[in-house]
């Protein structure tokens, strides 16, 4: 029987992080470099929207994202089969996306959310639907889901949030390996200052957790 590879994800540690959301924008900028987001303030036309949050409460502050669940039941749910599990990551169609909500609803981390969708830097307007605005009808903007997924095509062209190039290196801020064990570091990873947030592969975690172990013996 082949051995299932977990997908990764990106954990957070509340005791580092400073809530400076460097990770939300970073985030942010790397997936609407086709909305015309590059390094310049003066490039974002169109709202911030990061596909992970800083949550704060009075005790702490920490990103939160997609767990990418090996049985998602954001995928479950999606009657459209927009959500689907692509090389080690579950991501989501945006073509194909509906708007229904039920991949929100589901999701037990609340890490999708649904947003205005843009293109060029302009809100994507539906070609039937029409609302009233401004006293007249006009076309509806799409709304789709944005969740984490882990820099998938960004990784492959080049992760230029930091500056660094995402690659088959995945080290970090502080030098050191990430526990995806050499896969591509998500932006938010790469640009975090106090190196708050890690690449996890469960895989790679638990034969390290099994070597300390065997050492303490």
């Amino acid at each position: 029987m082949r051995k299932e590879r977990p997908n990764s994800f990106v954990i957070a540690e509340a005791g580092k992080c400073i809530g400076c959301k460097a990770c939300e924008l970073a985030c942010f900028a790397v997936h609407n470099r086709d909305n015309g987001v590059a390094a310049a303030v003066g490039t974002v036309t169109m709202p911030v929207i990061p596909r992970l949050y800083v949550i704060r409460t009075d005790s702490f502050t920490m990103p939160v994202q997609c767990r990418h669940c090996e049985n998602a039941p954001c995928a479950g749910v999606c009657p459209v089969q927009a959500i689907v599990q692509e090389e080690g990551a579950i991501t989501i169609d945006e073509d194909r996306c509906i708007g229904c909500k039920a991949c929100a609803m589901a999701c037990p981390f609340g890490a999708i959310s649904l947003y205005k969708a843009y293109s060029s830097g302009q809100e994507h307007k539906q070609p039937h639907l029409r609302e009233q605005l401004n006293g007249r009808l006009e076309r509806k903007t799409r709304v789709i889901a944005y969740k984490c997924d882990l820099c998938h095509d960004i990784a492959s062209d080049g992760n230029t949030a930091s500056g660094e190039i995402a690659g088959a290196g995945a080290v970090n801020n502080s030098g050191s390996l990430t526990e995806g064990g050499g896969g591509p570091v998500p932006a938010c990873a790469s640009v975090c200052p106090e190196q708050a947030l890690t690449l996890v592969s469960p895989s790679f975690g638990a034969s390290r957790s099994r070597k300390a172990a065997g050492l303490r013996l």
